[in-house]
């Protein structure tokens, strides 16, 4: 397989960052493909394409590929795809598309219903095209400070020092690291038995909301400071947040899902390729500085 190149997509992007040693360190041949501006270092073992500059009618045979880019954008690129040689590829989805499907927030219901429609699409054209496709779909990913879940939460206490609750905020969740997505891609890429389903990827450990954000106080060496407030006063917190650039994408949903459970089973994943996620244990360079 180590023979075989390997292509791509959101190499920039948290799992991206994360991916790209680890197929260095395996000895594979790569062709990164980014928006980005890409300022590449001598000697380096990464191949570096830019969509825009990169004809499509230029076939590199690259029939192995990862995508870790938002799923709906693939569409696009289907062309190119097609055009090196696809055979079999991995693409990043999310349980968002199961548990935001029924959320109050019209934006929240948006994004389940594109995940959906964008999975449909990729399994249609796969099927057409005697493609191997394989969908990975993590729960709430973290790591490295660049994600925006657990980190939002991280800067919110470091600007504010304390963070609010919704009543006992007992909502499970199974919080995943950045770099466990990563492993569970390139393991699903070297098993042939794989293609043509999908699998939830939940992080190893299951915690309620509130014990959560407490771990995040304690990584960061702080004593958790956790205020329940009523729904009403988070709406009117939420809309002055929103005036914050950071904030834009906040809601009320987001408060009402601390007492929703999103536990996922990633048990066939771990009979399919071996998948086991580590336990949410915070480390320093997990969170924003």
């Amino acid at each position: 397989m180590n023979s075989q190149r390997i292509g791509l997509i959101g190499a920039t992007s948290l799992v991206g960052q994360l991916l790209l040693p680890r197929l260095v360190d395996e000895g594979y041949n790569i062709v990164a493909y980014t928006r980005k501006s890409i300022h590449v270092q001598p000697g380096s073992s990464i191949q570096w394409r830019s969509f825009e500059s990169s004809p499509s009618h230029i076939a590199e045979n690259i029939q192995y590929w990862i995508c870790v880019a938002p799923i709906w954008v693939l569409p696009a690129h289907f062309e190119l795809l097609e055009s090196q040689g696809v055979h079999r590829i991995i693409v990043l989805s999310s349980t968002s598309r199961f548990g935001k499907l029924i959320s109050k927030d019209v934006a929240e219901r948006t994004l389940a219903q594109r995940l959906a429609e964008a999975e449909a699409k990729l399994q249609r054209w796969s099927d057409e095209r005697k493609i191997e496709l394989v969908i990975l779909r993590p729960t709430l990913i973290y790591g490295r400070g660049l994600d925006t879940n657990v980190s939002e939460i991280s800067r919110f206490i470091l600007r504010f020092g304390f963070f609010p609750l919704l009543g006992q905020a007992q909502g499970l969740r199974q919080p995943i690291h950045a770099d466990d997505v990563a492993q569970a891609c390139v393991a699903a890429l070297l098993h042939n038995d794989v293609s043509g389903r999908a699998f939830n990827l939940s992080g190893g450990e299951t915690l309620p909301y509130k014990e959560m954000v407490e771990r995040i106080f304690k990584a960061k060496g702080k004593k958790p400071r956790l205020f329940p407030v009523p729904l009403w006063v988070f709406g009117l917190a939420v809309a002055v947040l929103k005036l914050i650039p950071r904030y834009k994408h906040w809601s009320s949903a987001m408060a009402q899902r601390m007492n929703q459970d999103l536990v996922f089973d990633h048990s066939e994943a771990t009979g399919a390729f071996g998948f086991r996620p580590r336990g949410f244990l915070l480390k320093l360079e997990d969170l924003p500085k």
